[in-house]
């Protein structure tokens, strides 16, 4: 086969691609992954989380239908410490506990959906030669992120079903969440390049600028403490802002070290995420300002949710974790993720063949 035929063949199978087509496919699968995190949220908020005690993934696809199961069910989680410590003291029903059941059920149907939303048309795409080289394993590694994300799920989930624990681990939670963010934004990141090659076939993938990766490690952070704030009730160790129980650094154990104290102590924790969210704040200003001069939506959608996820996260203070409250805040935080994903993109655009 000569060098011709071979260049021939390469032209042909970019010439089958359909990046449009993928980059909306994409953008789809990434406003499920924004719905998801919102009824994670409440999920968590409403103290779900640990009412499916196993991972079906067939078999747990349909709720319970008839009476027996739900009492079956029910007995499966009046074994946990979070029904024998905390529910069960309260006088949990068997109408409450569907009512908590509903929503981790629904979570968990939702990631069902996502993954067969990105599973099934990626092996359409790939059989029908639609995918642009170079993006076959970017794609793959989207998929294997997704498929973790639902081991890290039931992980975090079993974290809380031993012991005396009644709430899961906050280091799998942060986890969990984090995955999904990661996702979220390789997902908006794809797109935009796959929608950059569908304008014109010359472009080349964007690059991370100094700015983005310092804007997205500083709001990698934030997202971490606020799992952990999340995980450990936190958010209820001050009802005011911008003091904290009369004093602007509250007391926090440290009879264990300034490590344990910055991962487990939810005083301390409260604290760091409410004030490094400043830091955080200021660099996306700074992200959305550079993006601006490139792609206008980019960089206004920053700033404005910049702006107002600082004062969701006040509010959100203010109510005493107010559920809607929260979980607009969490739903904020996850658009701010595909925002910056879309302004870190935006700067890093080459333009053309020579631009560094």
């Amino acid at each position: 086969m000569t060098a011709a035929t071979l260049h021939g063949s390469s032209d042909s199978a970019q010439g089958r691609a359909r990046p449009g087509w993928l980059a909306w496919w994409l953008l789809i699968v990434a406003a499920m992954v924004v719905l998801i995190v919102a009824v994670g949220g409440i999920t968590r908020l409403t103290e779900s989380g640990l009412s499916i005690t196993e991972w079906n993934v067939a078999s747990g696809i349909l709720p319970p239908l008839s009476e027996q199961a739900w009492q079956a069910e029910f007995a499966k989680y009046q074994a946990t410490p979070e029904y024998r410590l905390e529910a069960g003291p309260a006088g949990m029903t068997l109408a409450d506990f569907k009512a908590i059941f509903f929503w981790e059920w629904f979570h968990r149907l939702m990631g069902r959906a996502i993954g067969l939303a990105f599973a099934l048309p990626l092996a359409f795409a790939w059989v029908r030669g639609w995918i642009p080289r170079g993006y076959h394993l970017r794609l793959v590694a989207l998929l294997a992120l997704g498929g973790l994300q639902g081991v890290f799920g039931w992980l975090m989930v079993r974290s809380g079903l031993g012991g005396e624990m009644t709430d899961v681990s906050h280091f799998w939670l942060s986890i969990h969440l984090c995955t999904a963010l990661v996702t979220l934004a390789g997902l908006v990141w794809t797109a935009l390049d796959l929608h950059a090659l569908d304008r014109d076939r010359g472009a080349r993938p964007a690059i991370l600028r100094p700015l983005a990766i310092g804007t997205s490690l500083v709001l990698f952070v934030q997202i971490l403490l606020g799992a952990w704030v999340a995980g450990l009730n936190a958010g209820l160790a001050s009802n005011t802002w911008p003091l904290m129980q009369g004093q602007l650094v509250p007391e926090a154990d440290m009879s264990r070290g300034l490590f344990w104290a910055v991962t487990h102590d939810p005083f301390l924790l409260h604290f760091l995420h409410r004030w490094f969210a400043w830091i955080a704040f200021a660099m996306l200003l700074a992200l959305g300002w550079k993006a601006l001069a490139r792609e206008g939506n980019a960089g206004k959608a920053v700033i404005g949710l910049a702006i107002g996820q600082v004062l969701l996260g006040i509010v959100t203070v203010l109510s005493g974790v107010s559920l809607w409250i929260a979980v607009a805040h969490q739903v904020t935080g996850a658009l701010l993720v595909a925002a910056t994903a879309a302004s870190a993109h935006a700067i890093g655009t080459r333009s053309t063949p020579g631009e560094a």
